[in-house]
This record gives structure tokens, C-alpha cells and sequence, in this order.
């Protein structure tokens, strides 16, 4: 979350003239509501199966950039049809870059009470291992948008 998944998959898309697919936009509309909003009234479990759902329909396709939520992963079957089926690309951040982008309030459903920092380090230790399975990670902390997705064509360019 706040490593820029969205803004690197538009520009890489545009870059690679291929298909931009957000995961959390197709979920909002086909449920009619915010992310939140169905964290809030349906809970975290009903979001992930729908992520899951979502995430099956979209892989049917080829030719396209995916951004996914930072949570897919910690589903070992969404993890696995991502190794097999994409060039699964982490990207990560320091926790002061993520609070930074961040800022002081979050409205993103998993950072709701507490301390920001504390649950920001708690999310990043959670998903270390299920984030180091993926094919290539390029750390954002101090890297601008364009510079992300010049690494990633290099990248896929070295793999095809």
C-alpha cells in the first residue's frame, strides 16, 4: 500500500501499449461501493473471496497490467496463479516513504485505528515472506514513477 502499484501500472501499460487492470476498481464496481465501504459492511473475508473471484476472471486474459491489492498475496492460491501465470513485480517501500505517501490520515480499511506507523511495520512483517516470492521487487522509496517503470521494461525486456 502507497508504493505506487496504480500509478507504476497506468504508465507501464501506456509504456508497453497494453490493457491497465486494477483489481480494487473492477472489485468497487462490480460491488457497487469503495473498498472501504465493503470492508466496512462486509468485511475483510467477503473482500477477498471477491478479490480472489476477480483475480481468476482477469488472468483469463493475457496481454495486460495488473495492479493488485498489497493483500492478494497472502492467499497461497492467488499467490500461486500469479507466480505461474505473470511476471509477478513487488514493489516495496520504507516505512517513512509509505508514511510520507501516506500522510497523516489514512482512509485505507487495514490502517483504521492505532498508530500508523506501528501498523504500517505490522502489515510490511506479515507479508516479508509472501512479498519476497515474487519474480522481481524494485524498492520506490526514492524512486519517481517513470523511473519505476523504466526498471520494470528493462526487466521484462531481459525476459523476453
Amino acid at each position: 500500500m502507497a508504493v505506487g502499484k496504480s500509478a507504476v501500472g497506468r504508465n507501464l501499460a501506456k509504456r508497453l501499449r497494453r490493457r491497465f487492470i486494477d483489481l480494487d476498481r473492477l472489485i468497487e464496481k462490480a460491488e457497487g461501493m469503495k473498498v472501504r465501504e465493503i470492508f466496512a459492511q462486509k468485511g475483510e473475508p467477503y473482500f477477498r473471496q471477491a478479490e480472489k473471484q476477480v483475480l481468476r476472471e482477469v488472468l483469463r486474459q493475457s496481454g495486460q497490467v495488473i495492479a493488485t491489492g498489497g493483500g492478494i498475496v497472502m492467499d497461497e492460491e492467488n499467490l500461486t496463479l500469479l507466480r505461474e501465470q505473470t511476471l509477478l513485480v513487488g514493489l516495496s517501500a520504507s516505512t517513512e516513504a509509505l508514511l510520507r505517501r501516506l500522510g497523516k490520515i489514512s482512509k485505507r480499511p487495514l490502517l483504521k485505528g492505532g498508530d500508523l506507523r506501528a501498523r504500517v511495520e505490522e502489515l510490511i512483517k506479515e507479508r516479508e515472506n509472501r512479498y519476497a516470492q515474487a519474480h522481481v521487487t524494485f524498492d520506490t522509496s526514492e524512486l519517481g514513477i517513470d523511473q519505476v517503470v523504466e526498471k520494470i521494461v528493462q526487466t521484462v525486456s531481459a525476459k523476453t
